[in-house]
Formats: structure tokens, C-alpha cells, sequence
């Protein structure tokens, strides 16, 4: 816990704490950057449920991993400035951990999926197995069920 307090009294969380204009745009950076991630997200694993059916499987799968995948790059630096602020607090905030170990989960599942036979198989095929629709509805409930244990932690 020593590393936390010492993480809370660098200087970015002293900036961040000093200047509440850069906290807000740090703030609406995670917000945006997690719009997108769900966005992208939300609509890939649509995609490969069958809906949206005008749009070219392959080519929105590529898409929509990239847009989700550098969302999740920024989500992940904007939270730890966000979280550089008050370390120990959050450390001990139950909602906190289920948002980490939900995104770690998620972040798993696309690796997973990404990295399938299955995967490179829909790319040539244009059809998504039944491990991948799955995958779609694990995503699902996975990146919703976080951005709801993230509005949760400032109500614990």
C-alpha cells in the first residue's frame, strides 16, 4: 500500500489535484475513450450475432477491433491518471476491483477471440462461428457490466 501513497503524492496526481481543468479533461478523455470502446464493441459483437447484416463482416470486424482496441489503449492511460489522484481510496473501493477485473476479463475475451482459428476463419468466410457469437455475448455483458461498475464507484 506504501507504493500507492507514493503514487498519490507524484506530480502528475499533484497537477491533477492542483488543476481542475486538466482533472476535467483527463475525466472527459476516459469518457470519451470508453464511448468509443463500447461503441466499437457494442456494434462488433452485433455484428457477429447477425444483425446489421449490410455491413461486410470482415471489414467491420477489422474496423471495430482497431477502433476498440485504441480506445481501450486510452481508456486504460486516461484511468490511471484518474486513479493517481486519490490510489489508496480506489484501491479499497470494491466497485473499482469489479470495473479492473471486468476489463481484464473483456480484455481477455478479444485477445482470445482475436487470436482463434475461428477468427481468421470469419475473415476469409464472412460467417462467425458459434464460438465467436459467444465471445460476442460474453463482450457484451462483460463491457456493460463495467461501465456499470464504474458509474458505481463513486457511490461506494
Amino acid at each position: 500500500m506504501e507504493w500507492l501513497a507514493i503514487l498519490g503524492e507524484s506530480l502528475v496526481a499533484q497537477a491533477l489535484i492542483r488543476s481542475p481543468v486538466l482533472y476535467i479533461v483527463a475525466n472527459a478523455a476516459h469518457i470519451l475513450s470508453l464511448a468509443m470502446l463500447i461503441g466499437a464493441s457494442v456494434i462488433l459483437d452485433l455484428r457477429l450475432l447477425g444483425r446489421f447484416k449490410s455491413l461486410p463482416l470482415a471489414e467491420s470486424a477489422e474496423l471495430f477491433s482497431r477502433i476498440a482496441a485504441v480506445a481501450l489503449g486510452c481508456a486504460v492511460l486516461t484511468g490511471s491518471l484518474l486513479f493517481s489522484v486519490r490510489p489508496v481510496e480506489y484501491a479499497g473501493n470494491t466497485a473499482f476491483l469489479i470495473k479492473l477485473l471486468l476489463v481484464g476479463l473483456g480484455t481477455a475475451n478479444a485477445v482470445f477471440l482475436h487470436l482463434s482459428r475461428d477468427w481468421a476463419e470469419m475473415i476469409v468466410a464472412e460467417e462467425a462461428s458459434l464460438l465467436l457469437k459467444l465471445g460476442a455475448v460474453f463482450s457484451l455483458a462483460i463491457w456493460l457490466s463495467a461501465v456499470l461498475a464504474g458509474r458505481w464507484i463513486g457511490f461506494l
